[in-house]
């Protein structure tokens, strides 16, 4: 391919050798159509310029672009529903390759449903077209809504049949390619302890360290902890700021960059609901909207664990403790950026959390998640807009009166934002799971992409008119 001067390989993950990855051959599929192209995100690594061969050929062929070593399998283990397994990895996916970013930061290249690697396990190393369309909606929802989540580059369709157990099969066949800042999960470090090689240890913290947390003292293992924990508590806080629920927070899928990635049976809270879980298999709740904190938290307890090698016990527990705070500041964070309003100070900032709280759950099925915030937008400004808007019979009685109140504390946040089409609407985006079926409906049944295509170009609009600053809801904190 022609390199573009934007395009910059950096392929450090291969530096750390053969103990972390293995090489492996992409699938060779017997169709690749085009069905999603993320121009925007393909920009920021020198890639939109692709003509559709060359874009078919890198991420549906899955040819290396210029400088890269290959495909690798990224060793890691894991808790699953906090059960140990050692016997993870990339089954059907594989680190594709890296890129410095137009603002100098490392991003990775991820595909999902690429082929058979040595960690299949048995299976067929393939993603269903409708997982993908899925990962795309939810990655483009949740950068819509300021929640720091991996970007879907690239959807191909591959045309296999596959059979599957939780989905009407045979069912069609893609190959997403993902852009995200790192893909080294906590169960990276994980496999190093539990194959008691400390060496990999070492290398891993310096390895991450030098990435992905540069502030981080070299050799200091309780500090590269703690960026750790501050990231994912800011991620997990942003989860709750948005109504979403990740569904699987096994520690696989908890990455040392707090970004929210890897999709499967996620959803959007319909009502205010505590103990609303995304997956069918979570029968007990481990992973229900309200107990994320507490999930991730537990996840951040088995990453300390295994960097007990390298660090003091009572320095790591320290580090731990500093997780509660940490989120609770991130939550107050998050709900005022979901507000568009300034802080007011900390107890003036939870007054309004509490307050949103307690209406939303007063609210019920009458008053969703994402219309509290779509209509209360820049506080006050929004406030002639919310009243006469069609949920504005809502807005009366004691707790909306103490929400009023606690959001009169709080000035807005650039309200000129308030000009941007999408707030003409009288309803903001969701993503709610009858509207998610309802556009695979269509792809499965005629082959219609209109209502997902649609449904992007809705998301981009509300992108634009939440957008604080130019693709910056999607980095990680450094």
């Amino acid at each position: 391919m022609p390199v573009s001067p934007a395009y910059r390989p950096a392929p450090k993950f291969a530096e750390l050798g053969l103990d972390y990855g293995d090489p492996v051959a992409p699938a060779d599929f017997p169709m690749t159509r085009l069905r999603f192209r993320n121009d925007r995100a393909a920009a920021t690594v020198g890639l939109d310029g692709l003509t559709e061969a060359e874009w078919l050929a890198h991420f549906g062929r899955l040819q290396p672009l210029p400088g890269q070593p290959g495909p690798i399998a990224m060793r890691y283990h894991g808790h699953q529903f906090r059960t140990y397994n050692p016997d993870l990895g990339d089954g059907r996916g594989f680190l594709a390759a890296q890129l410095r970013a137009d603002d100098g930061r490392l991003l990775d290249l991820g595909t999902k449903g690429s082929g058979q690697t040595p960690w299949s396990r048995g299976a067929d190393g393939r993603l269903t077209l409708k997982g993908g369309v899925r990962e795309v909606l939810a990655a483009e929802m949740l950068e819509a809504l300021g929640v720091p989540t991996s970007r879907a580059l690239s959807l191909i369709e591959t045309g296999e049949a596959l059979e599957r157990g939780d989905e009407p099969s045979p069912t069609r066949s893609a190959v997403l390619v993902r852009l995200s800042h790192s893909h080294i999960r906590f169960g990276t470090f994980q496999r190093a302890a539990y194959l008691q090689r400390a060496d990999m240890l070492e290398a891993l913290v310096e390895h991450v360290r030098r990435l992905y947390h540069p502030k981080v003292v070299e050799g200091d293992v309780p500090g590269l902890l703690a960026a750790v924990r501050d990231a994912a508590a800011r991620l997990a806080a942003a989860w709750v700021a948005a109504g979403f629920v990740h569904g699987v927070l096994n520690t696989d899928n908890l990455n040392v960059t707090g970004e929210s990635f890897d999709y499967g049976p996620w959803r959007f809270l319909p009502r205010y609901e505590p103990g609303f879980t995304a997956a069918y298999f979570d029968q007990f709740g481990l992973y229900a909207f309200a107990r994320q904190p507490e999930a991730v938290f537990w996840a951040l307890t088995q990453l300390a664990g295994a960097l007990r090698p390298l660090a003091p016990v009572e320095a790591l527990m320290e580090t731990l403790n500093g997780f509660g705070p940490a989120y609770i500041a991130a939550l107050r964070g998050a709900v005022l950026s979901r507000l568009g309003v300034l802080s007011a100070g900390a107890e003036a900032d939870q007054a309004l959390v509490d307050a949103a709280l307690a209406l939303l759950r007063e609210g019920g099925d009458a008053l969703r998640w994402e219309p509290l915030f779509f209509d209360w937008f820049c506080g006050f400004s929004s406030a002639g807009r919310a009243l006469a808007g069609p949920r504005g019979r809502l807005y009366q009685g004691r707790t909306f009166d103490a929400f009023r109140a606690s959001l009169f504390d709080h000035a807005p946040d650039r309200p000129e934002r308030l000009e941007a089409p999408a707030f003409r609407a009288d309803t903001p985006e969701e993503m709610l799971i009858d509207e998610v079926e309802a556009i695979w409906a269509a792809i499965d049944r005629e082959d219609d992409w209109g209502l997902f295509e649609a449904k992007l170009s809705r998301l981009g609009a509300a992108r634009d008119a939440y957008v604080l600053a130019p693709d910056a809801r999607h980095r990680s904190e450094q």
